[in-house]
């Protein structure tokens, strides 16, 4: 219960004004709020504006993108940098590269995230453990360390020619393996045992009973393995730049460069930027409710 603050009243010897009854642990309460909302706002005005100052100067000309201090608003939006990003340069073709990349990531890397994970929290064989520790101690190597490894692969492969050579390394999730593990644990012994007493298999209850029931986590997961294939930069530069492989292959990132190279201005290549930016925006969007109840399962009985 709130403590309350009593304060006189007329009517009590020596008192001056009423009782009156003021919740001084609501107060506080209503003013950490308050507090935390002003907190969250002002970061998330930290984290926007540098993407709003890109947006303006996506939408300048280069002449006044030079001022100092630079423009803050633009007076005289110039549409024409988006199209000429789009067209001028071929980014077009750059963003349909990496749709398709990153849709084949996302496929290979869900149906291997959901096989392992499962494999892990519900089958019984020897070395489980030991190679659910290995998995999780992948999480602690950097990407670069990897590099030479799968560049080497690549190679034997005869893969640098090929958009599987973009995709292949990356089809598997060591993140999402790690929460779907935990997801699938999560489902009660009882459910799956009702299942195999219904003649339902390992395929099946898979199918039918333990994905829907983790359908939050997967779209987390799906979130964070989109993001991550959609913004690679290191490993596309490395394969279709220094390889002499096909250019034709090189994804969005890998294509703003190209914009940073072909325009002596900057107004053109941050058209570019906030182009590539909108799938993301979009994607957040349409799987925001989806993330919100993966990172508070269990939070609430």
């Amino acid at each position: 219960m709130a403590t309350e603050v009593l304060m006189a009243d007329a009517s009590t010897p020596g008192a001056g004004a009423g009782f009156e009854r003021v919740p001084r642990r609501d107060g506080t309460r209503r003013l950490l709020m308050v507090l935390s909302y002003l907190g969250l706002t002002v970061g998330a005005l930290i984290v926007l504006f540098p993407i709003y100052m890109a947006l303006v100067g996506s939408l300048v000309t280069a002449v006044d993108l030079g001022n100092e201090p630079p423009p803050f608003f633009p007076t005289h939006p110039q549409w024409s940098n988006y199209h000429a990003a789009l067209f001028n340069d071929d980014l077009l073709k750059f963003i349909g590269n990496s749709l398709i990349q990153t849709t084949l990531i996302w496929v290979g890397a869900m149906v291997t995230t959901v096989l392992a994970a499962y494999a892990v929290a519900m089958l019984r064989f020897p070395g489980r453990t030991l190679l659910f520790i290995v998995i999780i101690a992948s999480l602690g190597i950097p990407f670069e360390v990897t590099i030479a490894t799968n560049y080497n692969t690549v190679a034997q492969l005869h893969m640098f020619n090929d958009v599987w050579g973009l995709t292949v390394p990356f089809m598997v999730s060591a993140v999402g393996i790690f929460l779907l593990r935990n997801a699938f644990l999560s489902i009660p012994k009882e459910m799956q045992e009702a299942a195999v007493l219904d003649g339902c298999g390992h395929v099946r209850f898979l199918w039918r009973v333990a994905i829907p029931l983790v359908r939050p986590q997967l779209a987390a997961i799906s979130v964070f393995i989109i993001l991550g294939a959609w913004n690679q930069y290191v490993w596309p530069q490395l394969l279709t730049q220094t390889t002499g492989a096909n250019e034709q292959l090189s994804p969005l990132q890998v294509g703003l460069a190209h914009l940073y190279g072909g325009f002596n201005g900057a107004t053109i290549p941050l058209a570019g930027a906030i182009i590539a930016i909108i799938p993301v925006f979009i994607l957040l969007a349409l799987f925001n409710k989806q993330l919100i109840r993966s990172l508070t399962a269990g939070a609430v009985k």
